[in-house]
Order: C-alpha cells, then sequence, then structure tokens
C-alpha cells in the first residue's frame, strides 16, 4: 500500500517544486523588473533580491520582464547640420541616460529599448540641427561648444522623461567640415587670421614706439638731472676748495704762495717738451734762488754820458 503511493508522493512534491521554482524570480543590482499579470502592471521591482509572483505564467499571469538598471549609452554618428552662415558639419554625438520610471517605460513603449532609443535618436537629431542652426561655424569650434551640448541635453530631457528616461549628459564626440566646403573655409579661416595677425603686429608696433619715447624721454629726464646735480656738486666742491684756499691763505700767506709756486713748477715743467722762454728775473723764478722768495736786483748797468750840447766843451771820460 505505501509503496503504490510513493510516486504519487513523488510527483505532488516535483509539482510542488516546480510551482515553488516557477513562482520566485531574482532581480540583481544592474537590473530592474516588472511584473505583468493579464497585461497590466502589478509591481515593480527597482532593488536586488528575491521576489515571488503566481507560478508558471499561463494565460498572461505573472509575466517578469527585467529591463536595465545603470547607465545606457546611445550613439548617434554622421549627422549633417548646417549652421547659421550657410556651412556644414559632419557632427558625432552620443548620449548617456538611465531608465528612471520603469512603469512610464513599460507603458509607452511596452518595455522596448530598441523602440525607446530609436525615438531618442530621432529627438537628438533633431535638436543638434537646430542648436547648430542658430549659430555660425565658430561657435561649434570654440568654448561655447560646452553650452551647445547643455542645450542639447535640455532639449531631450522634457521628451525622454515621457518616456520614462532620464538624461545623464549629452557630449560632441566630432565636429567636421563637409568634404565640399572645408577647403574654401580653411582659406577664409586663414584669411581672418592673417589678418589678425596684422592687427596684432601693428597694435605691438604702436605699443613698441610708445615704450621707446617713453624710455627716450626718461633718458633724457635722467641724464638731465644727472648733469644738474653733478653741476651743483662741482660748484659745491670749487667753493668749498675756494674756501680752504682762502682759509689756508690767511693763516700763512707765504707759505702759501711758496705753495702755489711749487705746484705751478711741477705743472709746468713735468713734461720734457716744455720749453719756457723767460727772463732769469722773472716773477716766475723767484722761489729759485732762495725760498724766501725774494727776488734779487739785477746788476747795474754803465752811465751812458748824455750828448753835449752844442758849443760845450767835452766831458772827460774816465
Amino acid at each position: 500500500m505505501t509503496s503504490n503511493r510513493l510516486p504519487i508522493i513523488l510527483l505532488i512534491l516535483a509539482i510542488v517544486l516546480v510551482g515553488l521554482y516557477s513562482s520566485i524570480f531574482v532581480v540583481n543590482a544592474r537590473e530592474q523588473a516588472i511584473v505583468v499579470r493579464f497585461g497590466q502592471i502589478q509591481s515593480v521591482k527597482t532593488e536586488p533580491g528575491i521576489y515571488f509572483k503566481l507560478p508558471f505564467g499561463f494565460m498572461d499571469a505573472d509575466r517578469v520582464q527585467l529591463v536595465e538598471k545603470q547607465a545606457l549609452r546611445l550613439d548617434l554618428d554622421n549627422i549633417r547640420v548646417q549652421v547659421q552662415d550657410g556651412q556644414t558639419f559632419d557632427v558625432d554625438a552620443f548620449v548617456i541616460y538611465n531608465i528612471s520610471d520603469v512603469r512610464r517605460f513599460r507603458e509607452t513603449v511596452s518595455g522596448d529599448r530598441e523602440a525607446a532609443e530609436a525615438r531618442l535618436r530621432a529627438q537628438l537629431d533633431s535638436s543638434l540641427r537646430r542648436v547648430y542652426g542658430l549659430r555660425d561655424y565658430n561657435a561649434a569650434l570654440s568654448e561655447e561648444r560646452v553650452a551647445m551640448m547643455l542645450e542639447i541635453r535640455d532639449d531631450l530631457r522634457t521628451d525622454a522623461e515621457n518616456l520614462g528616461l532620464h538624461i545623464d549628459d549629452v557630449r560632441i564626440r566630432r565636429t567636421d567640415l563637409s568634404p565640399e566646403v572645408a577647403p574654401n573655409t580653411y582659406n577664409a579661416m586663414r584669411s581672418e587670421r592673417l589678418a589678425e595677425a596684422e592687427r596684432i603686429r601693428a597694435e605691438g608696433n604702436e605699443e613698441g614706439q610708445r615704450r621707446r619715447a617713453i624710455a627716450d624721454r626718461q633718458v633724457v629726464e635722467l641724464t638731465a638731472g644727472a648733469q644738474r646735480d653733478a653741476e651743483i656738486l662741482r660748484g659745491q666742491g670749487d667753493a668749498e676748495r675756494n674756501r680752504v684756499f682762502a682759509e689756508v691763505f690767511s693763516k700763512d700767506p707765504a707759505f702759501f704762495e711758496f705753495y702755489r709756486s711749487m705746484a705751478a713748477y711741477s705743472s709746468a715743467l713735468s713734461s720734457q717738451d716744455t720749453t719756457l722762454v723767460l727772463s732769469p728775473n722773472s716773477e716766475f723764478f723767484r722761489y729759485f734762488d732762495n725760498a724766501a722768495g725774494t727776488l734779487q736786483p739785477s746788476p747795474a748797468s754803465p752811465a751812458v754820458p748824455a750828448p753835449a750840447a752844442p758849443g760845450a766843451p767835452a766831458q772827460p771820460t774816465n
């Protein structure tokens, strides 16, 4: 009797195990789960763990749909956009997004990531064309590029929220001139850079001339000031020298005269090429014969008799 019941018990146990297994599902840290019962969202599981549902899934009962929870990337390559002045660019961009509202994601695109990305790609294409079309070609090659990416990101966020998505970031990877307009654009840019270089060079020359003029004026002012100070100091030195000479002369006039004569001898007779033609009794040589500086009288000349008057007797001579 017991042996006849064993297969039945095993069958029941197997059915219970299969039912238990089919009623359990696991959500990991990189996923979110949507439990759908008879086509309606029953619950949403956003935290990792083990969850239960109705077993099996026949007749559309409690099916589990898993969607990504981590950041996702959507690339858009080789988009031809036209800027304000008629130039065209080939642009590559990408979007970083995540599925933030799983319920809305299921309701709008049935939880289909490809359908959501198709709509997001169309919105990104439209936003790129609009943002580039409002600017000239210099904007995409300048610091304004950051502001353009932020504007595109803000454009996408409203539409992305309707899909249950959140836009984390938008990046423009490449902005190249299209081959048809690149040569003309490069020539125009080259002409602009040459004109800019000439303008900067002219401003530099003007500034250089201004600075040189200032430097020249300062040199003249400094030289004049130095010459003025030198003349003042030279005058003060001469005055001091004269004062010292006057003081010395007042103390010992004889020594002062002797000193001045010695200095004159040294200055006049220092060169071997000096030739002086002077009388021996000249004032210049008065200190040569004696230290007192008194001049010696010249020897007396013989008397010459005065001529006799006509008719007078002649005077005798010795």
